[in-house]
């Protein structure tokens, strides 16, 4: 892994201080007045409280945190990750592990003053970063509550941790405050997208968005074995390939890094509507768990197109 060569503070803490951090909550909560904030650009006022496609209106929904030891090593070290589980999102996956909090509404909503608070209490709590697990749909809330919490001392690197259905113009507005970006890569096809995911133009909206953010925050970086800064990809391997691992490794490889961090997971089970089946074939061929040779096959295509790290 790339060794970090001297110790810096998240920028966040510079925009603080500038004020830029607070003039871009001011802007990104605006972009609520008439939603584009992610790429399902459904036009409600969630200032108002009207809901979209994500079921989020104005304040954050909040279902957990907890230092959280589940998530990639560079991100655990001895303490946890300091993870924040947001309700809602923007995709509906019928795959979902997480239907209850994504799907089903479980979770309370949170003024971003409340929000600030709980980053600061997981940083009190020594994790090595704040994770925001599935942001995509409320990056305005996440900008209010990061200013008031740099305000009141928070200094630990700040996690992006999305399913990749990004908008490039919102997460402009986060260049410099996010320190570390953990997009998913789900899929290769825009038709498998639509059916398992509900998100048009996925592919090209997901392709967008790791080149902004690694534009951004570049390749993972390390110090004594925990993330500082940069990116690490997910990708969920699934039955049949229906993930079409040969097309996202080729694009990560070619269009991103060779030295991207890659997770390429191996934990898919039927769960939520595809525990249903019987829809259609593709949902049909979700009822099982993924082979060893499957697993292998995605593995195959990263080594294949040069990629070499985060995964075995």
């Amino acid at each position: 892994m790339v060794e970090a060569e001297q110790t810096q503070l998240p920028g966040y803490i510079r925009l603080s201080g500038s004020g830029e951090l607070e003039d871009r909550a001011r802007r990104a909560h605006e972009m609520l007045r008439d939603c584009v904030v992610c790429p399902q650009e459904c036009h409600v006022n969630r200032i108002e409280d009207e809901l979209g496609f994500c079921r989020t209106g104005l304040l954050p929904m909040v279902s957990s945190y907890s230092p959280h030891f589940g998530e990639e090593p560079p991100l655990v070290g001895n303490y946890g990750s300091g993870t924040i589980f947001f309700g809602g999102c923007n995709m509906r996956c019928e795959f979902c592990q997480n239907f209850g909090v994504s799907q089903c509404g479980v979770g309370s909503g949170v003024p971003c003053e409340d929000l600030a608070e709980i980053m600061l209490r997981l940083q009190e709590r020594r994790c090595h970063n704040i994770n925001f697990v599935s942001p995509s749909h409320i990056v305005p809330q996440i900008l209010r509550a990061v200013a008031i919490a740099a305000d009141r001392g928070l200094n630990i690197p700040l996690v992006y941790n999305s399913g990749g259905y990004d908008s490039v113009e919102t997460l402009r507005l986060l260049d410099g405050v996010i320190d570390i970006y953990m997009p998913d890569a789900k899929y290769g096809r825009d038709d498998v997208a639509w059916e398992l995911s509900h998100a048009p133009d996925y592919t090209a909206r997901m392709q967008a968005a790791l080149a902004e953010m690694h534009r951004q925050v570049g390749d993972l970086v390390v110090r004594d074995g925990l993330a500082v800064r940069g990116m690490i990809i997910r990708h969920l391997v699934l039955p049949g390939n229906l993930a079409n691992s040969e097309i996202v490794m080729q694009f990560i490889a070619e269009e991103i890094s060779r030295d991207s961090y890659v997770n390429i997971m191996a934990q898919y089970h039927p769960a939520w509507r595809a525990a249903e089946g019987g829809r259609s074939p593709v949902l049909a061929a979700l009822q099982r768990p993924i082979t060893a040779r499957e697993y292998g096959y995605a593995i195959g295509c990263a080594r294949e197109n040069g990629l070499h790290r985060g995964f075995p």
